[in-house]
């Protein structure tokens, strides 16, 4: 029996025999990924990592929650109070910082007099589940479609590495407006962003599974699976995806500021959810004529997409920190370093 059958999937490459070259190159690409505890210990001596992700806990939370805060504040975001805007003045809100009172606690929209707070609220609960929800799709489809290239014959290769270059040069905002415009108005609006955005960024999901699925499956463990008759299927699922959960989750991190962005670009274009359903992006599309007259309803959502995003990038870099122990190495070296000098 070989030594390959009888260790765990990742010992079985220390153990074969290799020339210097060869262990050169196995140590640089399959250093084992660190586990959740690991992870976890990593994300949690990053202070950036603490705060990003204590900030979107909160956003989540109240997202998930917003029927409870809105009753809390004894407002719903779809109500009008045409008594709390100047109609004199084109229906800028009364009071100061946009109507903030204390049944209004960010005030109130122009024009219609709907709480800005509740509508925040629920503009974050579809912000959040268009952009997590397209994050899935374009993961399952890059996942997919990249295994699938680095594991087929050499013509799949070529045709699927052919169409991944295509999806990723074209236009996806150009082609998202024009897909948008063609479904029929009842379709679930949401959902219909989720599949559109979902179906058009998949590219770089697809391209970093084959690359790293074309380093992997020469490493003697997928070997060692493949020698002892296990089936494809069984080698993606015992062997492959394990080792490409660190570097999918890494771009995952990624891709959701992009696709809250994306979604709230949408939006801001007329071609995302539609009135009187509240989104991000919509308000700021409604804010764009009233930045004057009510400088508070660009600045509440503006800051709040901003932080959003902002957050969400910190803590994926933090992730790919984490999950990654070369870096993590570097960047002890570097505290060592920096200490003595």
């Amino acid at each position: 029996m070989a030594v390959q059958d009888v260790l765990p999937p990742g010992a079985a490459a220390q153990a074969a025999p290799a020339g210097p070259a060869e262990s050169a190159d196995t140590a640089a690409t399959a250093v084992p990924a660190p586990g959740a505890g690991g992870v976890w210990r990593r994300l949690r001596a990053r202070r950036s990592a603490v705060v990003a992700g204590t900030v979107l806990a909160v956003l989540v939370v109240a997202a998930l929650a917003a029927p409870l805060l809105t009753a809390v504040s004894g407002q719903d975001p779809y109500t009008y109070h045409d008594n709390l805007v100047d109609s004199a003045s084109g229906g800028a809100p009364e009071g100061a910082f946009g109507g903030v009172s204390a049944e209004h606690w960010l005030g109130v929209e122009p024009g219609t007099g709907r709480d800005l707070f509740a509508r925040l609220l629920y503009g974050a609960r579809i912000s959040l589940f268009v952009a997590a929800g397209a994050t899935l799709v374009q993961l399952a489809v890059g996942v997919t479609v990249g295994l699938a290239a680095a594991l087929g014959k050499r013509w799949a290769d070529q045709v699927l590495s052919r169409v991944t270059d295509v999806m990723i040069a074209l236009p996806m905002l150009v082609l998202a407006i024009a897909l948008t415009t063609v479904v029929p108005e009842d379709f679930p609006r949401p959902l219909l962003l989720v599949l559109v955005m979902g179906a058009l960024n998949w590219g770089g999901t697809s391209r970093i599974v084959r690359a790293q699925t074309l380093t992997l499956r020469e490493l003697d463990f997928v070997a060692a699976a493949r020698l002892g008759g296990s089936k494809p299927l069984r080698v993606v699922r015992r062997e492959l995806l394990p080792s490409l959960a660190a570097p999918v989750l890494t771009y995952a991190a990624i891709l959701l500021p992009v696709n809250i962005v994306l979604e709230a670009s949408l939006s801001f274009l007329g071609m995302g959810v539609t009135p009187p359903t509240p989104s991000w992006g919509q308000m700021l599309s409604t804010a764009s004529t009233w930045f004057r007259a009510d400088p508070m309803y660009v600045l509440v959502p503006s800051a709040l997409l901003f932080v959003t995003v902002l957050a969400f990038t910190v803590l994926g870099d933090a992730v790919r920190v984490a999950l990654d122990p070369r870096a993590a190495g570097r960047l002890r070296v570097g505290r060592e370093v920096r200490r003595r000098g």
